[in-house]
């Protein structure tokens, strides 16, 4: 074949069309004109012989036109009636939609609207934590004189049984003493409860009679103080009670108790995530932001040459912790002193940052790195510390509310009484900053002056000798924090929470991700022991690792692995002002003595506070009135999301994100703007400062929506809407795309549901079969006092209810009155569009077949209607391949039928589609046919599921279609229709349409997406891929002409994995055990390498699994090119090279997770419309390729010339790509975004000092010495020798 030759898409094409219909003519047949059909397309290939002509217009082609002359078969495919044939079934059962009226959305008084229900359900929580907080500050009070029992049983959340468990015997004889405490331990024989799963609880069995206690492993229940506080609080189940009787929306209810218990109703079973039990309620969030008023805080730890070892070990616990109970509202830093003062985290150094969740990992992470080298200097020290919090302060920076400084050390030389005469005693008795002091080591004599430091500045003094200890301890500092706020006694704060997960801690992440690293080298292992070295090929390697990276790419927005809430909570008091307290007084320099005296105090109780499900606020949002593409978020003070649609918290579908709770609304709302990464926009800037304070207003912004797994997007106008939601620190905000938005329908006053129901119409009639589904997470109707299976029994059950005399519409769907026997809930709204849509579709289901005589909607003359006449209902699955039509409204209906080629078919075969495809206007499939309707009206969105070639199953190729109502100018999307086929039955039109054409050597015949994805391919592995990753030279061509813009989407909720260090670099370099432990390393290694090669000789070697991994169908990028030296071998076939290879391969490197940004090029059609590269032809191999629109589709039909040299080298991907931020040796991401921080609006309430504190002279218990007099003569000696 010349390769010289210029080939003519038109002439072509013409030619074909015109010889063609000439052929026709000669035969005495009827050709079709051109506006038989919308669009002007020929209908000819709806007559059973329609794939003949176009190999017949190929053959009377001339040679050299062969490349593209078949080019106006597929064209004409696409144009043709078969599209239409097969959709017409929804089209042509659906009712008129003429009944209804378009009228334009008002986004304020819908965002109003919507902040108004918010609050007042808002409202009743806070109600309800309100009485349990008055209720337990009485109870504490009037059982204040009342005995510790501690044989006292209650119901324990670890060890209450239920009916028919096994009651566990009792100890006999007598347990052993418990040396700690000095008495024996207690046995109480466990509680018997019925529990029972409630929907409304995640179906977690519960007793709604009684509330269970869980007690953290640090914390001893039988102890005098806390034993008494269960006791007392058992009282609170009342309370409890008739909170959930008034309020049947509220989630659980909780009192967290300073003592370490949690009582929480209803009671239940504590389920561990972890395997060992690491919950502690005085960590959570709620309780300590509503413990303590907002804090800034400064934390030195002690570098001197002394703090190694367990020294270390413990101080670098006490630092996590301390970390552990900070939240978004606090900010903090950590600096280590010896003769020099240095930030844990070098970009730190002259300022305070917020404790989120990422700047948190990022002080741990420095910490673990610290060695300790030479003597301390403790003026140097808090010098600094005062000098930053002081101008923290000035600048307005921090939290502008308490201040302290946490000293860690083994020691101080002296008190440094004159800097803190400099710089905290300015102002007596007020002293702004307080100080925490936590003496560390088991033999310590120069305890008193950092006693005198914590003593002297309204602190605390901890004396720490064990890391068992180091949790409880650490917690002393709340209650002393939290002083200022007990002596107001009557200002309790509301504190609303930053979204978290119900998880037990927040390392589950790492310990999940340990555990997936552990499974990935037990696969690694087991499959050594199949394949053996053919797993280290570089092929299988590439393609192992990129599977797995596949797998940390899965960020589902919707998940049930767990359960996202804020929390409101309230601080308790203990209303006595006066209380005996026994301590240990030291009397001389060797005698202590207990001694029992009256003190001042000012002690919290705890914290009140109960859940409320993230997912109970969005049903408050009715996401039906901001319609297909619309959504709602709810921004915190600090202008993180509490939820948004792209608020995306887990990857792998299981493990949270390091950072998952600070995602800010600047870094998932996309602007349009083609800025570098993290440049944001200062419009966008401006909205985001008038959000996080709580104004109210409204603007429209050009933004990337991305959707479908990130791996498409939408260049679209958005309207944006917000206002505060009173009484909280939450904004929200509302958006809607501009160019559908604006207007929705809306039904006549004589489609009310009453007047039709007057009219004799039977409305369950309308949802008669099963064939139907309603959106599952819209509230249509709500029953306080009922539950459901499904929505649809739900919603049949308040249709019944509605034909009833004397129905009338509830009022709001927060406030539910006790008073009304059966509370419930029905947006008047959306029933009343719900019905309406069920009316017009209600033919759609229909099992009627389609050429039935009462089917009156197309014309007989049609050549739709001359093709439903032809074919029975069966022959839509044989010939077509069709599965399913269905049909989805904007009120979130979902309607479909299947189609059976056999009567054994019957059963199941639309289960799948409803199992997955229920969410209507939520559905990828109808958001895509929506903004394809603005491309061109008439067309359907063609997709399939990405990588689907890679799968073993039946390719479905699903097709959607936007129905949209017009009335007086305006227009609004009204519902979707469309069908699913097999992908067979698709590419096998589209092997007889191009003939032979595509299925030689020299050419390669693409069908391809809007984004660029292989719908198909010559070779079916290749359908779903990316087409830049199966030809990235031709696709940077398509990219070049125009044909695809390329858009740049960023993803500032990535996680990335760096290397982790399993070594304490504080001791392990200076003690022996460390080289012990590498010898251990060393062994282990080389037991692994003689166990794999023993199980090497073992038989049964599954054949079929080595052909999995033997498959040549990649799926990803190519892998490099091996090296050379890859397969070298020695005679047996094992060298020692291979071996130390593979040895290193499966040796597991960990790694940890890392917050990190990264950004995906994504691809999408360029849509000027007659875009000229469709008119250029292929012109050898300067340009190998022609690419054509399919009409009527999102299409297009490329084809290429294999003839020509291919650039293999050119790869264009869809996949995440890290951001180069070009850091400095010490930067980090955190770095990067601290140094450009985002404005907050601090909390309203901030209670930091009371006059009355000064008279409270607890400050933590002295440090008891007990001298070792061999030590002691052993460092006279040497004090004498050296």
């Amino acid at each position: 074949m010349s390769r010289s030759r210029s080939i003519d898409l038109h002439q072509s094409a013409v030619s074909g069309s015109l010889e063609s219909e000439k052929d026709h003519r000669h035969r005495g047949e009827s050709w079709p004109g051109r506006d038989s059909w919308p669009g002007g397309a020929s209908v000819w290939a709806c007559s059973p012989s329609w794939s003949v002509w176009p190999r017949a217009s190929i053959c009377s082609q001339p040679r050299t036109s062969t490349t593209i002359s078949f080019i106006r078969g597929p064209t004409n495919w696409a144009r043709s009636c078969f599209i239409w044939a097969i959709s017409s079934p929804g089209a042509r059962r659906c009712k008129s939609f003429k009944d209804a009226k378009v009228v334009s959305r008002n986004g304020a008084s819908i965002v109003d609207s919507m902040a108004k229900e918010i609050e007042m359900m808002m409202d009743l929580k806070v109600s309800a934590v309100r009485r349990i907080m008055d209720t337990a500050e009485n109870t504490a009070l009037s059982h204040q004189n009342d005995m510790a029992d501690k044989m006292f049983s209650y119901y324990s959340a670890k060890e209450m049984l239920e009916p028919g468990d096994p009651v566990p015997p009792i100890p006999t004889p007598a347990p052993d003493m418990d040396k700690d405490i000095g008495e024996p331990l207690i046995y109480v024989q466990p509680k018997v409860v019925v529990l029972e799963p409630r929907p409304e609880f995640h179906n977690t069995p519960v007793n709604f009679s009684v509330s269970s206690v869980h007690v953290p492993v640090n914390v001893f229940d039988r102890a005098p103080d806390v034993i008494k506080a269960i006791q007392w609080s058992e009282n609170l189940d009342q309370i409890f009670r008739d909170n959930y009787k008034n309020d049947p929306t509220l989630s659980w209810q909780f009192f967290g108790s300073s003592t370490g218990f949690m009582r929480q109703f209803p009671a239940s079973k504590w389920r561990k995530d972890v395997p060992v039990d690491l919950y502690d309620c005085r960590l959570r969030s709620w309780y300590m932001e509503a413990a303590t008023s907002p804090k800034d805080i400064v934390i030195l730890m002690d570098g001197s040459g002394s703090m190694l070892g367990q020294r270390l070990d413990i101080a670098k616990h006490v630092v996590n912790t301390i970390l552990d109970t900070l939240g978004t509202n606090d900010f903090v830093n950590i600096f280590t002193f010896d003769k020099e003062v240095s930030p844990v985290v070098g970009c730190f150094e002259e300022t305070l940052i917020q404790a989120n969740l990422g700047n948190i990992r990022e002080l741990k992470e420095g910490i673990e790195s610290f060695k300790p080298k030479s003597i301390a200097n403790y003026t140097a020290a808090l010098t600094k510390a005062f000098e930053l919090l002081e101008d923290t302060k000035l600048s307005s920076r921090g939290a502008q509310c308490n201040q302290a400084i946490m000293i860690i050390g083994d020691g101080a030389p002296e008190n440094n009484r004159e800097v803190f005469e400099l710089h905290n005693w300015r102002d007596p008795p007020y002293k702004p900053v307080r100080v925490f002091t936590y003496l560390i080591g088991k033999e310590v004599a120069n305890w008193d002056d950092i006693r005198w430091m914590a003593c002297e500045n309204q602190g605390y003094y901890v004396h720490l000798s064990d890391t068992a200890e180091v949790r409880e301890m650490v917690l002393n500092y709340i209650p002393v924090m939290a002083r200022p706020l007990v002596l107001g006694r009557h200002d309790h704060p509301v504190i609303w929470s930053q979204v978290y997960a119900d998880i037990e801690d927040t390392k589950l992440s790492d310990y999940l991700w340990d555990i997936n690293q552990c499974e990935y080298q037990k696969a690694d292992v087991l499959e050594y022991w199949q394949v053996h070295d053919r797993m280290l090929e570089p092929n299988e390697m590439h393609r192992r690792k990129y599977r797995r990276m596949k797998e940390t790419w899965n960020q589902p927005v919707d998940s049930n692995v767990y359960q996202f809430m804020t929390t409101v909570s309230m601080p308790i008091y203990d209303r006595r002002e006066n209380a005996n307290i026994t301590e240990e007084v030291l009397i001389n320099e060797a005698l202590w003595e207990l001694q029992t005296r009256e003190t001042k105090i000012a002690n919290i109780l705890g914290v009140a506070g109960t859940d409320v499900p993230i997912n109970e606020i969005k049903k408050l949002l009715s996401p039906f009135t901001l319609g297909v593409n619309g959504y709602a978020f709810i921004v915190t003070n600090n202008g993180y999301v509490l939820f948004h649609p792209d608020f995306r918290p887990i990857f792998q579908g299981y493990i949270l994100k390091p950072s998952y709770n600070s995602v800010d609304m600047i870094e998932v709302e996309l602007l349009d703007d083609d800025r570098p990464a993290r440049d944001f926009n200062p419009v966008l800037m401006t909205i985001r400062d008038s959000i996080i304070n709580q104004s109210t207003g409204s603007k429209w912004m050009l933004v990337k929506n991305h959707f479908d797994e990130m791996k498409r997007v939408a260049r679209i106008k958005r309207q944006y809407y917000w206002t505060a939601i009173k009484k909280t620190p939450f904004t929200l905000v509302i958006s809607y795309p501009e160019q559908y938005g604006v207007s929705h329908m809306d039904i006549r006053a004589d489609q009310e549901i009453h007047r039709i129901s007057i009219k004799g119409t039977n409305l369950r009639s309308v949802f008669s079969g099963k064939r139907w589904k309603i959106h599952p997470d819209w509230l249509y109707c709500k029953h306080s006092n009922r539950t459901f299976k499904t929505p649809e029994i739900e919603l049949l059950y308040f249709l019944e209810r509605m034909s009833e005399p004397g129905w009338r519409w509830p009022g709001s769907r927060s406030a539910m009155p006790p008073e009304h026997a059966a509370a419930m809930f029905c947006d008047r709204q959306l029933m009343q569009a719900l019905v309406f849509d069920a009316r017009v579709t209600a033919g759609f289901s229909n099992t009627t077949s389609f050429n039935s005589k009462d089917d009156k909607g197309t014309s007989a003359s049609s050549p739709i209607a001359v093709l439903m006449g032809l074919l029975p209902r069966n022959e839509f699955k044989q010939r077509f391949g069709v599965t399913v039509a269905f049909l989805a409204t904007h009120s979130g209906l979902t309607r479909w039928h299947e189609f059976h080629s056999n009567a054994a078919e019957e059963s199941g075969v639309g289960e799948t589609f409803s199992q997955n495809n229920t969410r209507a206007i939520d559905e990828i499939w109808y958001k895509r046919a929506v903004d394809q309707h603005f491309v061109r009206e008439e067309s359907f969105v063609y997709s399939v599921p990405f990588d689907a070639g890679e799968s073993n199953s039946e390719i479905l190729v699903t097709a959607s279609h936007a129905v949209f109502h017009n009335e007086g100018g305006k227009t609004a999307p009204a519902a979707v229709v469309g069908f699913q086929f097999q992908h067979s039955a698709l590419y096998k039109l589209f092997h007889n349409i191009t003939g032979n054409a595509c299925a030689v050597d020299d050419k390669d015949c693409y069908i391809l997406d809007n984004n660029g994805y292989v719908v198909i391919s010559t070779r079916v592995h290749e359908t779903g891929r990316f087409f830049g990753e199966v030809n990235g030279a031709i696709m940077k061509r398509l990219l070049e002409e125009n044909v695809y813009k390329q858009v740049t989407v960023y993803d500032y909720q990535a996680v990335c994995f760096e290397s982790k260090n399993d070594n304490n670099a504080s001791s392990m370099l200076l003690s022996p055990i460390f080289h012990l432990l590498r010898v251990g390393k060393w062994l282990l290694h080389t037991a692994l390498w003689y166990i794999v090669q023993l199980l090497q000789w073992a038989p049964g070697v599954s054949s079929h699994y080595a052909d999995m991994y033997g498959d040549s169908n990649d799926t990803e990028p190519p892998p490099p090119e091996p090296h050379p030296e890859h397969h070298a071998r020695n005679g047996n076939g094992h060298g020692k090279k291979d071996e130390d290879h593979w040895l290193r391969y499966l040796t597991l490197h960990r790694t940890r997770l890392k917050p990190c940004d990264m950004k995906r090029e994504l691809y999408t059609l360029f849509k000027e419309k007659d875009n000229v590269v469709y008119n250029m032809t292929a012109h050898a191999c300067e340009r190998p390729f022609v690419v054509l629109p399919i009409p009527f589709s999102n299409l297009i039909l490329l084809v290429i010339d294999q003839l020509c040299p291919r650039d293999g080298t050119v790869v264009l991907t869809v996949n995440p790509q890290p951001i180069d931020y070009h850091f400095s040796v010490n930067d980090s991401l955190a770095c990067y975004k601290q140094a450009r921080e985002f404005n907050r609006m601090r909390p309203h309430s901030c209670i930091s000092r009371h006059a009355n504190e000064s008279g409270i002279k607890l400050c933590g218990k002295a440090c008891s010495i007990y001298v070792n007099l061999g030590l002691l003569l052993l460092c006279h000696i040497l004090s004498r020798w050296l």
